[in-house]
């Protein structure tokens, strides 16, 4: 078994790689204004989101996530934890490329 270290290191280097593929997913424009940190803060937003609202504890298959509603929380959180003032409507394609992801790698 490896060490807290190794899994950390592991934990880190996957979110990495997500944050490339949300990156992948934006438009041009979506790209220039979100820099890989702001999307790593927004991935730990979305997470903390799933968590807090129970998404995560649902024993259905199939699970409705609104990603306009995970958006709004997200800039919410964003900006009361003073990280910024972000439009949701930008963060939706964020909350959706992050869907995506997971969907594809879960």
């Amino acid at each position: 078994m490896g060490s807290l270290d190794d899994e950390l290191m592991l934990d880190a280097e996957e979110d990495v790689r997500e944050a490339e593929y949300i990156r992948g997913q934006l438009s041009s424009e979506l790209k220039e204004r979100f820099k890989q940190d702001e999307i790593l803060l927004l991935m730990e937003y979305i997470v903390e989101y799933y968590v807090e609202s129970g998404v995560l504890d649902s024993d259905d298959d199939e699970v409705e996530i609104d990603l306009d509603k995970v958006a709004a929380a997200v800039c919410k959180k964003a900006k009361d934890d003073g990280q910024g003032d972000y439009d949701p409507a930008d963060v939706f394609f964020i909350v959706q490329a992050d869907l995506d992801y997971q969907e594809e790698n879960l």
